[in-house]
């Protein structure tokens, strides 16, 4: 039995039925402007078409026969795209979001999708940095008073950047640039980033507190995490509350972590200074409450919106449609593990990802220092550094405001400084093949997790937590519990559950001796509501517990 999935996605070496074999030279449909260097970095190995993405017919007519489709943000590349691109290969989404591209239905079809995650990072962080400036400074309403015939110099009174706080929320790459970028201003900066080391934010100038305490010094605070669960509405009324009237507060990350109407309630009670927005829970938005004070400096998601960012953009999905109608390893596709990866790795590819999500999960709050990554088995007489990739991939996947690929997960761990590692052995005493990953915190712990694929569909299964042997399916929703073993735990948390109307679909329970430490591992049909996994931790006593969620991102 090889280390397999069946839900392991590939790129189709052969055309689906009732489709068309390419020409000699594959080609490349261009669907929207791009720059001369794009089309440079794509090389003379393909013939170039053009289309006008936005003309719906005009699309549909001009995608058969296309290989690899090169889209901006007005082309809709939907099921209906899909099945007219009777050859397609590759959607190449120059840009960061995929709003504009079903990606189950590209999975579905075979087609891999890609995009360009690192292509705006710098004019994000700059687009930051403005405005901090501008709401210092109330740059936007003393222009708009200005060319309305009002010269109102002491209205507009601003405040000096120099000796001010600057709270950085998610000191991640974009976060770090903003930090370097305003100190040259004089500014201090204060950081909070449960997922980076005191020592990374040292060697960026920052000091390392917790939110609250963030909130509560900062003369700005700025927001760069990434768009879950638990951070939609991270900056609501309560966070507010925390803030000096002085400070203003700064999103240009993802729509959404701060809460609209709460801000508005902030601005409107003086409970803080301003604000600058770029991006918002529904777009486009254009008569939001927020925009009514003078004192919020607003634009239309512009994070991305520079001449240098769209090239950037271009070339990276250029280099990457290169890569993929070679048949080579492909390191921002979003739903496929393409490339030269031996037969017998390529399906661990999604269970490293998963390995390292639940990782992270486990983790909770404790900083990462290191990560290693063993492949036991048969496998591990392949080259397996792409499982490596993988494992690395998930275990940042739902801590960084950024999408996090094969390329940019190793960047994400130096920038953190997280060491890397890959270990292989050919003994695997219980299992054909099986893949751990563990992670050494800056408490002094250490917590790892072992997975292995089983039966003839080659399904994913969680068979270890630290030293606990289970055996658990690797399912969207899990829990895991750590507690003194004794009578009606189980019980209790069954009746918990049931009460919730959440259905447990399996679990396994591991423990050291009769009355010792336990670990119970629970598969479940549905997420838990708000604050239940924290009501089950205390019905239990637990000494840890975690929800996981694998839920595509």
């Amino acid at each position: 039995m090889r280390l397999g999935s069946a839900t392991t996605r590939r790129i189709r070496s052969a055309p689906r039925e009732g489709r068309t074999v390419s020409a000699a030279q594959p080609v490349v449909l261009i669907a929207e402007e791009l720059s001369p260097a794009t089309v440079e970095a794509l090389g003379p190995d393909f013939e170039i078409r053009h289309t006008d993405g936005a003309d719906r017919a005009r699309l549909l007519a001009d995608l058969p026969g296309a290989d690899a489709v090169l889209i901006r943000s007005a082309t809709q590349m939907d099921a209906e795209a899909m099945a007219a691109a009777t050859n397609l290969k590759v959607i190449a989404r120059a840009g960061v979001g995929l709003d504009n591209v079903d990606v189950p239905a590209a999975t579905a079809a075979g087609v891999m999708v890609v995009n360009a995650p690192t292509s705006n990072i710098l004019s994000a962080a700059e687009l930051t940095c403005g405005h901090i400036l501008a709401s210092a400074r109330n740059i936007a309403p003393a222009n708009a008073a200005l060319k309305q015939g009002e010269w109102k110099r002491s209205k507009y009174s601003g405040v000096e950047l120099f000796g001010k706080s600057l709270g950085i929320i998610g000191l991640g790459r974009i976060g770090a640039l903003v930090a370097e970028r305003m100190k040259a201003f004089g500014m201090d900066i204060l950081a909070y980033d449960p997922y980076i080391t005191a020592a990374r934010a040292q060697q960026l100038g920052a000091e390392l507190v917790e939110l609250d305490e963030l909130l509560e010094r900062a003369d700005f605070v700025t927001i760069h995490m990434p768009k879950t669960p638990e951070t939609v509405g991270m900056l609501s009324d309560d966070q507010f509350e925390r803030m000096k009237d002085s400070a203003f507060v700064v999103n240009v990350a993802r729509g959404g972590l701060v809460d609209e109407e709460a801000l508005d309630r902030a601005l409107a009670a003086g409970k803080i200074a301003g604000a600058g927005i770029d991006v918002f829970a529904s777009e486009p938005a254009t008569d939001l409450p927020f925009f009514a004070h003078d004192h919020s400096t607003v634009t239309p998601h512009l994070g991305a919106s520079t001449a240098e960012a769209q090239e950037k953009a271009g070339v990276a999905v250029a280099r990457s449609v290169r890569l993929a109608l070679a048949g080579e390893l492909v390191p921002d596709a979003v739903n496929v593990a393409g490339g030269v990866i031996h037969e017998d790795v390529r399906p661990g590819l999604p269970l490293a990802e998963n390995l390292g999500r639940v990782l992270t999960a486990l983790l909770g709050e404790r900083s990462l220092t290191a990560v290693e990554v063993e492949v036991a088995g048969e496998i591990a007489a392949q080259d397996v550094s792409s499982l490596q990739l993988a494992a690395l991939k998930g275990v940042f996947t739902d801590v960084v405001s950024d999408q996090v690929s094969y390329v940019n997960a190793p960047v994400l761990a130096e920038q953190r400084g997280v060491e890397t590692r890959l270990t292989t052995t050919a003994e695997s005493s219980s299992y054909r093949n099986v893949v751990t990953v563990r992670g050494a915190t800056a408490q002094g712990d250490q917590v790892s997790v072992s997975g292995t694929l089983v039966g003839p569909r080659q399904r994913q299964k969680l068979v270890g937590v630290d030293r606990a042997e289970i055996e658990v399916p690797l399912s969207e929703h899990l829990l895991a519990f750590r507690y003194t073993d004794r009578p009606g735990v189980i019980g209790i948390l069954g009746q918990a559950l049931g009460e919730q109307g959440v259905n447990i679909a399996g679990m396994d329970v591991s423990r050291e001796a009769e009355g010792g430490t336990a670990l119970a591992v629970l598969q479940i049909d549905s997420a838990l509501q708000p604050g239940t996994l924290d009501k089950l931790e205390q019905a239990i006593e637990a000494e840890r517990a975690a929800e996981v969620d694998l839920a595509e991102r």
